[in-house]
């Protein structure tokens, strides 16, 4: 098959990030403070005189499922969670419901004659919002950005306005925590008539050479006079360091029409590509002009680089292969619920690199514009994901509802939005349709695909397909024709499928758009082996709210369902805990894709007679720890997972035994856990230890001769609290966030790997609490309190900035313990 190259030159939309001295010229102004709220269903609450003044004022981004809810007689009900919610464990056992925000607020009259919108980067769910009582529209759909054009309902300068938006989040609507409210950011857009409109500046690069990059500019103008319009539109851009390397300019005509597209070329010399190793960005300004007066101004971040996809080559990112470890996310932020705060957004895909990751799918909607920023900053590939579900439905409320009236909508809000982010390199347009296979479906993907072709032309487009689990009598192989529209060809669960599918059809490029912990060497082996295999992308990268406990593991004779029932409200199926840490199964996939040369792990003892039984995507109840107080003498099952040839066990410098890697000591099979639930041998082997308190070391051998070691220390009593800010400095007037890292640690300084222990803690300075936890996914507990139980040892706090500069200062606190102190400074 001919290969199909896709290059772009792809720029990042930042928030006040243009520069002008005339701020008459600003674009897009914060509007994220000082909101009112309720949760309720107000009577007349859209209306101007409407008296809100018992309503709570809060700054956005904000999230009303994860808040504390009032208890009821006879109902299960903690912190947030209660067993009247109308998702159950597969939205984490929260609570939606209908609220109300308004926000108040005056122009003066440097707004005259300007263009105002509202910018809501994402409202969950089914949004009502009214303009000093003017209706001015609904948006079902939770996760695409929408504007409102407010400059025909607005009050004269020196005015009060008030903008009311109603949420509804009702129902059986979603199949994981959604999150409740305007849980993105809000901006004002203030522009003059004629203007660069919203998402309205589109750049390719169809030559990209070492020496030169030919730079396509795509910029689209609203024209609010309906009079013709002679401009000039200058140009410059900068490169990483902030040099102009390319500066000119072009007149332009403008017709009366509302939407003028305009066209033009630059050249960049020796230009620096992007990629996760290099993330570079320029910086794009354009200048508009009438005459000589400047009237609209933005400037913006973008990347260069090039993707290619063939089956014989696989995936080259600026010409070099790169295969996709890939995870996919939810887009919560954990304990902070669904709420978009930058930081926790950074931090997110921080982690996820961190651990190795180099892509992320955003499963299964379109993510915040500040999560894809930091894909760009930070160096992380993104499979943008459009719908969970078409016309079919997986819940009686969900999006099936709007559909046929919305995608169209919905799918340019993204592809708009985002078709610029140099991290975005495929688009996907479902996940596990139901009606994936029949005609309509077909149907349905073909429009899909042309529309996002329509408006982007440098990516190819992909649909995450499964099994018919949900269609008993079908087979497999029906889903050949859904496969035929698609250029990339998304499977989950399916590793098995890829050679013979191959088989049948060689033009096949196969991405796993989802896999079980478990398998991820037989994906992996087949990524490496296969050219046409471009990456996998695990489920998931990080743990998330609902989906309740599907990672789950339990002994036989308490096995529950697919999801466990009350009180597990996060799923525990991510490599990476909801706190950020390494989990199991994120140690053995470093030995998978070659980050690390040898992990070591220790299964918890199981209850004789009784058998592990390992949830699809789940992982043995194993740990990092060589601290099992009780089990003296008595037998543990040792891991370990290695690219050595030989692994040597030594405790307290005794030897244990030597083991090739594959071949598993046959006392193990002894033990009450069966081995064929483990599905990893191929990178591992395993031991039988009688446990003793001191140092169990693994020895990895190649060619005879040691290589490296890894150890595991027994831990002394709980002696301290050890607490870390992540950060030195944070914002104090942009609702920044800082992490403290909570630890028990015995004398030594040594994390106690088994202290679940109470922590309570006192902050100081101009911030307050916004969320702590702990990880474990049945711990039910406000999360806005302040004290809470650590889980293997550790547990996190986050505290919000208010709006002026202080030290803050946070003391944790466990009785008996030694209290741990940090500070960071807000300015």
């Amino acid at each position: 098959m001919k290969s199909v190259t896709y290059s772009i030159i792809a720029l990042l939309f930042l928030s006040f990030s243009c520069t002008v001295k005339d701020q008459n010229l600003k674009r897009e102004f914060q509007f994220n403070n000082d909101w009112k709220f309720i949760r309720a269903d107000a009577d007349n609450a859209q209306s101007v005189d409407f008296d809100d003044s018992n309503w709570r004022t809060l700054d956005l981004p904000h999230d009303y499922s994860i808040e504390d809810v009032p208890a009821k007689d006879g109902v299960n009900q903690i912190g947030p969670f209660s067993e009247e919610s109308a998702g159950g464990g597969a939205t984490g056992h929260v609570v939606g419901g209908t609220a109300w925000y308004r926000k108040h607020f005056t122009l003066d009259k440097t707004h005259e004659g300007k263009i105002i919108k509202v910018l809501f980067d994402g409202v969950y769910m089914n949004a009502d919002i009214w303009l000093n009582g003017n209706h001015l529209g609904n948006h079902p759909y939770g996760y695409t950005a929408f504007a409102y054009d407010l400059t025909d309902f607005l009050n004269p300068a020196g005015e009060e306005n008030v903008l009311a938006v109603q949420v509804k989040n009702e129902g059986k609507n979603s199949r994981w925590y959604s999150g409740s409210g305007i849980y993105r950011n809000v901006s004002l857009l203030k522009t003059n008539p004629v203007h660069i409109d919203l998402w309205g500046v589109y750049i390719t690069t169809p030559e990209v050479e070492s020496t030169k990059a030919k730079v396509l500019l795509e910029t689209r103008f609203a024209n609010g006079t309906k009079l013709g319009k002679s401009l000039t539109l200058s140009t410059q851009i900068l490169n990483p360091a902030g040099e102009v390397i390319a500066d000119s300019e072009a007149l332009i005509e403008l017709d009366a029409a509302n939407n003028n597209v305009i066209h033009t070329e630059e050249e960049v010399f020796n230009p620096e590509l992007w990629s996760p190793e290099n993330p570079a960005l320029y910086t794009l300004v354009l200048r508009v002009f009438d005459g000589k007066q400047l009237i609209d101004q933005t400037e913006e971040k973008f990347g260069i680089r090039t993707i290619e996809f063939s089956p014989e080559k696989g995936f080259l990112l600026n010409g070099q292969s790169v295969l996709l470890k890939g995870g996919c996310l939810h887009h919560d932020n954990g304990i902070l619920g669904s709420a978009t705060f930058k930081r926790a957004e950074y931090r997110r895909v921080k982690t996820m690199k961190d651990n190795g990751f180099n892509a992320i799918r955003t499963s299964h909607n379109p993510p915040s514009k500040t999560f894809l920023d930091a894909c760009d900053e930070l160096g992380m590939l993104v499979m943008d994901e459009s719908f969970d579900q078409w016309q079919k439905p997986k819940n009686p409320e969900d999006y099936n509802l709007y559909f046929d009236e919305w995608w169209e909508k919905d799918l340019e809000s993204m592809v708009l939005r985002d078709r610029n982010h140099p991290s975005i390199i495929i688009w996907s347009i479902g996940n596990e349709i139901g009606e994936r296979a029949d005609s309509s479906g077909l149907e349905i993907a073909k429009n899909l695909r042309n529309k996002v072709l329509s408006m982007d032309k440098t990516r190819p487009v992909t649909q995450a397909i499964c099994h018919f689990w949900d269609q008993p009598g079908r087979h497999w192989d029906d889903t050949a024709p859904a496969f035929d529209i698609l250029d990339i060809h998304g499977y989950n669960y399916q590793w098995k499928n890829y050679e013979p599918d191959h088989q049948k059809d060689s033009k096949r490029i196969i991405v796993g758009t989802e896999s079980f912990p478990k398998e991820a060497f037989d994906n992996w082996q087949l990524v490496e082996k296969h050219p046409y295999v471009i990456g996998d992308f695990v489920w998931t990268g990080m743990d998330y709210l609902g989906e309740s406990g599907i990672g789950h593991t339990a002994l036989d004779n308490e096995a529950p369902a697919f999801m466990p029932p009350w009180p597990w409200f996060n799923a525990y199926c991510g490599d990476v805990s909801i706190l950020g840490y390494k989990k199991p199964q994120m140690f053995y996939r470093d030995v998978v894709w070659r980050n690390s040369e040898l992990e070591i792990m220790v299964h918890a003892p199981v209850a004789e007679g009784r058998k592990e039984v390992i949830s699809m995507w789940g992982w043995p109840e194993e740990w990092k720890s060589w601290n099992w107080e009780g089990n003296e003498g008595l037998p543990l099952q040792v891991s370990v997972y290695s690219r050595c040839d030989k692994v040597r066990l030594e405790l307290n410098g005794n030897l244990i035994g030597e083991q090739e890697i594959g071949q598993e000591n046959p006392a193990v099979q002894q033990m009450d856990i069966p081995m064929q639930e483990r599905k990893i041998t191929a990178l591992a082997t395993y031991f039988t230890v009688p446990y003793h308190p001191g140092e169990l070391v693994a020895i990895g051998i190649k060619d005879g001769e040691e290589v490296l070691r890894q150890s595991l220390k027994t831990a002394g009593k709980p002696a301290a609290v050890k607490i870390t800010a992540e950060c030195e400095i944070f914002e104090a007037a942009e609702n920044d966030l800082a992490y403290f890292n909570v630890e028990i640690v015995d004398e030594e300084g040594l994390l106690v790997p088994d202290a679940e222990l109470p922590v309570e803690f006192e902050i100081q300075g101009d911030c307050y609490l916004q969320a702590v936890g702990n990880g474990n996914p049945k711990d039910m507990k406000s999360f806005q309190q302040t004290k809470v139980n650590t889980f293997r040892g550790k547990c996190l706090l986050i505290v919000r900035s208010n709006k002026e500069a202080s030290e803050i200062v946070v003391l944790a606190k466990s009785e008996g313990l030694t209290s741990g102190r940090a500070k960071v400074l807000a300015q």
